[in-house]
């Protein structure tokens, strides 16, 4: 069966589906996303949604609690160099 007649039997199937399957086939989508490779770290690793999701949660978390440099302290450590 092709990817067409696939989605053709599964929304057929999802026409009369009750509340649960539903819910079981919606809970499978999000999760399916959730793994999908969407970035790359700057080493080069593959990240995926929930992973990026997470690492600028982490990032934003960090700003909040002052973990940052500013533009100013840069340049003054450039000119150290």
């Amino acid at each position: 069966m092709g990817a067409l007649e696939l989605k053709d039997s599964i929304l057929k199937s999802l026409n009369i589906a009750d509340e649960n399957l539903l819910k079981i086939v919606k809970k499978t989508i999000d999760n399916y996303n959730e793994e999908e490779i969407v970035a790359h770290s700057v080493e080069g690793k593959p990240l995926t949604r929930k992973q990026y999701k997470q690492k600028i949660s982490d990032a934003l978390l960090d700003f909040k609690k002052g973990n940052h440099t500013t533009q100013e302290d840069l340049e003054k450590e450039i000119e150290s160099w």
